[in-house]
């Protein structure tokens, strides 16, 4: 279902761990938290604050981290 961005959290160079909150999307007048599924640094942000946007389009890319 298409959501439209409202607030973009980080920005790129951010370092995030697992569960950081990237953006909140509001869909059927919920806001739903897109969140970190693993640590890193977020490499580039594919979004922007207005943007309408559907289910598993890549928002965020994330360069994970070791360690």
């Amino acid at each position: 279902m298409p959501g439209t961005i409202v607030f973009i959290a980080v920005e790129p160079g951010a370092f995030v761990k697992e569960g950081d909150t990237l953006a909140i999307v509001e869909a059927m007048k919920m806001e739903n938290r897109v969140v970190a599924v693993t640590g890193g640094v977020i490499a580039e942000v594919l979004c922007a604050t207005g943007e309408i946007v559907s289910s598993g389009q890549q928002l965020f890319t994330l360069e994970e981290r070791p360690g």
